[in-house]
């Protein structure tokens, strides 16, 4: 019982910060590598947690990188999914009732909030990068969000996502807050991950130059038309 406080800590870190090694929670959390791997240890018997090979950028180094610890389905279960049920036979009767645009219409007033918030925060601090008001203002929604750099520009990072689930059958979510992060910031943006579709982290990419429409793939057909 006395190690359920310090194993939540461990959890609770790993929804916050992302995937994270055994050296980088201990650090974190004040604690020895030998407790942090024991409590790791538990929470992958139980199934709340998951080890993964780490991504590598560019050149790989010598030796093996040490794995990183990120959260399971179930894992995330523990902290806010109890409404899931509830949201979910909400939206398929709207879905029935209103047709998919019903829904897009839900999903787009649900992060309509996140406008005013992200407002606020650049009023009281007018040196926030944009990318980091947004960030703060997600953070204040429940989605522990942060910004890192990518490897083609700034990446908005959403470490927890309380409609997870939701968003798994509806991704109308998804859609709708892509779209207001896209206004906020002024830009396109491009989602590259979502927790929905089981990845460990919603990852948004903030390209730092203008893009350009796609040039569009000429088939053998036109291309052999005189």
């Amino acid at each position: 019982m006395g190690d359920a406080p310090t194993r939540e800590r461990v959890a609770r870190s790993i929804l916050e910060n992302g995937p994270s090694t055994a050296a980088a929670l201990a650090e974190r959390l004040a604690l020895t590598p030998a407790a942090v791997r024991r409590h790791l240890d538990h929470l992958m018997d139980d199934g709340s947690v998951e080890a993964r090979e780490p991504r590598v950028y560019g050149t790989r180094g010598r030796g093996r990188p040490a794995k990183a610890f990120a959260l399971t389905d179930t894992g995330r279960d523990r902290f806010d999914q109890q409404y899931d049920d509830l949201a979910v036979q909400a939206l398929r009767f709207l879905a029935e009732t209103g047709g998919d645009e019903a829904v897009m219409q839900f999903a787009r007033r649900r992060v309509a909030d996140l406008e005013t918030h992200y407002a606020e925060i650049l009023a009281a601090d007018p040196g926030t990068s944009p990318a980091e008001a947004l960030a703060r203002a997600l953070t204040q929604d429940g989605y522990a969000a942060s910004v890192r750099q990518g490897p083609v520009g700034p990446q908005l990072c959403q470490q927890h996502c309380p409609v997870a689930h939701v968003a798994h059958e509806f991704p109308q979510l998804c859609e709708a807050e892509t779209e207001v992060i896209s206004k906020l910031l002024g830009r396109h943006v491009q989602r590259l991950a979502t927790i929905a579709h089981g990845d460990g982290v919603c990852t948004t990419c903030i390209p730092t130059t203008t893009t350009t429409a796609p040039t569009r793939s000429v088939s053998s057909h036109e291309r052999l038309t005189p």
